[in-house]
């Protein structure tokens, strides 16, 4: 079961990350393994996602994500092509919150015979790069004057 987890500071406020982090609408504008994302239902800071990837093959999943406090962002699948994919965003404020710094953890179970070490290799060589494209993103939305 891969697990992985990585951080990275940002030039934005926690509320003008978490506005990127709930703009699903928007993340195949940025991150070239999302095919599409539709949200299929909101209640309040609760959200149902569909998300179609491409990762070496197509991979179609449901998310319900939710905003558990301020600061942070959880989620579970309801639905689809893994065992399990479990995450969140712990969104911490610096610099009496003009910056932040952005912690995205997942644990990713794949139902089909993968070998793990091989999993964890992917997860952890791709995480990193979606950290940063959405602190690309959130700084483009923001810029810092």
């Amino acid at each position: 079961m891969p697990t992985a987890r990585h951080s990275t500071e940002i030039d934005a406020s926690p509320e003008q990350v978490i506005s990127v982090v709930t703009d699903f609408g928007s993340y195949s504008d940025f991150l070239p393994e999302i095919e599409s994302c539709e949200v299929l239902r909101q209640d309040g800071k609760q959200w149902d996602v569909a998300f179609t990837v491409k990762i070496v093959k197509r991979f179609r999943y449901t998310l319900r994500l939710s905003q558990t406090n301020e600061n942070q962002i959880r989620w579970h699948m309801t639905d689809g092509a893994f065992k399990s994919n479990d995450g969140g965003w712990d969104i911490e404020p610096l610099d009496g919150g003009s910056r932040t710094r952005a912690t995205y953890f997942i644990d990713l179970q794949v139902g089909m015979f993968v070998p793990s070490s091989l999993m964890r290799n992917a997860v952890n060589r791709s995480l990193p790069d979606t950290v940063m494209r959405f602190k690309a993103e959130v700084e483009r939305r923001f810029p810092t004057t």
